[in-house]
C-alpha cells in the first residue's frame, strides 16, 4: 500500500478546538497526508455552517442559550449532542472525486447499519429526492447523498476544499437530543445498542481504509500541529470576528 491513512484518537472537546484540529489536518492533506478522526463535543454545541448568518441560531428558541462556533464548510446549523462526528482529508490526488465521497462515505455507514441492524434498510438520498422541512437544522433539509433511516435523516456531511486537497465532516446522529427532540438518531430508531462511538468509530476508520487501499496508521498530532491546533483555537475559532462574521 502505498498510501497511509493517519487514524486520530477520539476525542471529547470543545467546538473551537475540534474545528481547529479539522483544520490542521485539511492543512495536512495539502502536504500530502491523509488522515481520518472520530470525535464528540464537550457540551451540546451548535455549529453553524460557513454562509449562514450566526442570527441564524436564534430562530430556534432551545438552542439560543447553548455555546456555538462556525464551522469552515458550508451546509446548515447543526446541534452536536448525542452524535459522532467524523472528519477526513485527502491530499489532491485524491480529492479530484469531490462530488463522490459523501455518498461513498454515507455508503460505509449505510453498509454498516443493514449488517447490524433489525430496523429496516436505510438509503442514501438520490438526486431530485431533496425535501426540504425547516430552514435552519441541516436534519430537517434532506439533499443528495444524506442518509436515511426509516426516511429520517441520520448523517449529513460537509466538505472544503483548500490547494487541491479535501476535507469532509459530518454529524453521525446516534440519539435524538432534548433540545431537538423530533430528530431521532440511529440508535432510537433500531430500538437496540448496535455500538458504542469507539467501536462504531473504529470500524468505519478500518472500512474507510479498505476503500482507499491505504494503510491505517494510528498517529498522533506533532509538537508543529498542536501548536497550529492551538494557535486556530484562539485566535479564529473563539474570536467573534470569525463566529459572528455574518
Amino acid at each position: 500500500m502505498s498510501l497511509r491513512l493517519r487514524q486520530f484518537p477520539l476525542t471529547c472537546d470543545d467546538g473551537p478546538t475540534q474545528m481547529a484540529r479539522d483544520e490542521v489536518l485539511l492543512e495536512a492533506a495539502v502536504s500530502g497526508q491523509a488522515g481520518i478522526r472520530f470525535y464528540q463535543w464537550r457540551e451540546p454545541t451548535v455549529s453553524l455552517g460557513y454562509f449562514q448568518p450566526s442570527a441564524a441560531r436564534l430562530s430556534w428558541p432551545a438552542l439560543t442559550a447553548l455555546p456555538w462556533v462556525r464551522r469552515p464548510t458550508g451546509g446548515a446549523a447543526i446541534l452536536h449532542h448525542h452524535e459522532l462526528t467524523y472528519a477526513f482529508a485527502l491530499p489532491p490526488r485524491l480529492a479530484f472525486r469531490q462530488n463522490s465521497w459523501v455518498c461513498l462515505f454515507h455508503g460505509l455507514i449505510r453498509d454498516l447499519l443493514e449488517q447490524a441492524s433489525r430496523a429496516g434498510r436505510s438509503h442514501l438520498v438520490r438526486c431530485g429526492e431533496e425535501r426540504k422541512l425547516g430552514e435552519v437544522l441541516c436534519f430537517l433539509h434532506q439533499t443528495a447523498g444524506d442518509l436515511l433511516v426509516q426516511g429520517t435523516k441520520v448523517v449529513g456531511s460537509a466538505q472544503r476544499k483548500h490547494r487541491g486537497a479535501l476535507l469532509q465532516h459530518g454529524s453521525i446522529l446516534l440519539r435524538h437530543s432534548p433540545y431537538v427532540p423530533q430528530l431521532p438518531g440511529i440508535l432510537d430508531l433500531a430500538g437496540e445498542e448496535l455500538f458504542t462511538p469507539s467501536t462504531l468509530a473504529q470500524t468505519l476508520a478500518n472500512r474507510f481504509a479498505e476503500l482507499l487501499h491505504a494503510e491505517l496508521v494510528p498517529d498522533t498530532w506533532t509538537e508543529q500541529e498542536q501548536q497550529r491546533i492551538e494557535h486556530l483555537t484562539a485566535g479564529k475559532y473563539r474570536q467573534p470576528s470569525w463566529n459572528e462574521k455574518r
